[in-house]
């Protein structure tokens, strides 16, 4: 039996290149040092609660119809955990560099697209990359997904083992899958009704504004930054800071908004004073950024697979003060809200007429011996310069920001508490910058990623953002204190 992906899904892999793999991963960063033979053991033990991690793909001959998810005959555990030792004297950015090095390749398109490393050689800590492509999950089923792998207590759960030993399904020939296809095909073009989209007059008013937000694209270009101004390569690097979920909540409290809005304010303000540091030409010009937004229904909750929509807020470019910027995130996102965009964009992707699978044929040579888009990853294309600080309009959008909650109580591996959760982000095209932002036991970790020949200065936006952060925290604190006198 077969799985085919959905549109969504089979769109991870048909946008995938060598500069641009596309799995989402984690560091996590465990107290102790972890045993790669305890962590093997761990695995082993749970692999049956998670199906899909002993699924491969299965291409349709002559890309008639969207890859499926069949079980893998070969499936050998070994093959998917791996250790990393580092040198003596490491300490955890050594780690999480070596993490980032790690995570840079494709995954093997062969064999269940996912991999766990272990990185070992710091005194009294260890770190786990967790490798999952984008295709399998997004960032809520990610979350959900690690409720299975750890535990919430030291001792572990008991874990029933499988009744039975697993036997892969049988796996279908070409000649069944190319027939599979083609009877979906007929199936969905009986079914089709593409003109029901237009049924009902809140269906017509999402479309209508759908159509404005992506019209908006070109008649109000965001700003090109630095990090916007060439194509990204296969190289990465990443950096993260960490704050009290308490603070957020005090800074919320003081100066209203929402989590998001919190989180919007600190990293756009971070990312303005970047640009004006580097004398960009910021006035009267803004930021627009990409936030996913899950649709997953409570009836999804546990599934894998990808259910989201986006938003694309446009905000200032330039740097400002943080309570202001505070203010006009809320006010943009309240807009967004009203407007229902996320719902209409959603309706327009879940609506609209389906990726045509024969279109994206040459995409199953990516990852194999004959992938044209290797040799673009050992030659990346030169840089835009900036004329005298002045760069052309960007019509796309500039980074990602994804806020994930996560659970808000510690999480165990093998016995090893989980005190860090680190997020490395897809970086493609022309954004060479991203960041995750999740809660975890109580604490906001920001994590950016960037290419690191368009953003070769991670370090000034991180800095940035603590600034930011602490400064949005003075402002409530004396908000606060000015309600209260």
């Amino acid at each position: 039996m077969t799985q085919r992906l959905t549109a969504t899904d089979a769109s991870f892999l048909y946008m995938e290149t060598a500069s641009g793999p596309m799995h989402i991963s984690s560091v996590y960063v465990l107290e102790g040092e972890l045993e790669f033979e305890r962590l093997f053991q761990h695995f082993a033990e749970r692999i049956h609660l998670v199906p899909a991690y002993r699924r491969k793909l299965a291409q349709v001959p002559f890309n008639l119809g969207h890859p499926t998810w069949v079980d893998d005959p070969d499936f050998e555990l070994a093959n998917h955990l791996a250790h990393f030792e580092l040198p003596p004297g490491s300490n955890i950015e050594d780690g999480l560099d070596a993490a980032t090095e790690l995570n840079e390749p494709m995954l093997d398109r062969g064999r269940p697209l996912w991999k766990v490393c272990l990185i070992s050689g710091i005194a009294g800590k260890s770190l786990l990359l967790q490798m999952v492509h984008h295709a399998m999950i997004d960032g809520v089923s990610g979350v959900e997904l690690s409720t299975i792998l750890y535990d919430f207590d030291p001792q572990g759960a008991n874990r029933e083992p499988p009744e039975k030993a697993w036997n892969p399904e049988p796996v279908a020939g070409p000649l069944e899958l190319f027939s599979e296809a083609l009877a979906d095909n007929l199936q969905t073009a009986r079914e089709s009704r593409p003109w029901e989209i237009f049924n009902g007059v809140k269906q017509r008013r999402l479309l209508a504004r759908a159509a404005r937000v992506m019209g908006q694209f070109l008649t109000r270009p965001a700003i090109t930054a630095p990090f916007n101004a060439g194509f990204v390569g296969p190289k990465r690097r990443v950096r993260y800071v960490k704050h009290s979920f308490a603070e957020i909540r005090e800074i919320r409290r003081a100066l209203g908004g929402t989590i998001n809005d919190v989180v919007l304010t600190v990293v756009t303000e971070a990312v303005a004073r970047y640009l004006a540091d580097h004398e960009e030409q910021t006035e009267d010009k803004f930021l627009r950024i990409m936030c996913p937004v899950s649709v997953r229904t409570e009836d999804e909750a546990g599934a894998l697979g990808n259910r989201v929509s986006a938003i694309f807020p446009m905000l200032p470019a330039w740097p400002m003060d943080v309570v202001r910027r505070l203010t006009a995130v809320c006010a943009e996102t309240q807009r967004i809200k009203h407007d229902e965009e996320a719902q209409a964009l959603a309706l327009v992707s879940e609506s609209g007429p389906d990726v045509w699978p024969l279109a994206m044929a040459p995409s199953q040579l990516v990852g194999t011996a004959l992938d044209p888009t290797v040799f673009a990853a050992k030659t990346p294309m030169p840089l835009f310069p900036a004329l005298s600080g002045w760069r052309p309009p960007n019509f796309g959008y500039n980074f990602t920001c994804t806020n994930v909650p996560g659970v808000q109580v510690p999480q165990y591996l093998a016995g090893h508490k989980v005190t860090d959760t680190i997020g490395l982000l897809v970086l493609n095209g022309n954004v060479g910058c991203s960041v995750t932002v999740l809660s975890y036991n109580q604490e906001l970790f920001f994590s950016f990623i960037c290419e690191p020949r368009l953003l070769p200065d991670l370090e000034t936006i991180v800095d940035a953002t603590n600034a930011s952060f602490a400064e949005l925290l003075v402002a409530a604190r004396e908000r606060t204190q000015q309600l209260s006198a």
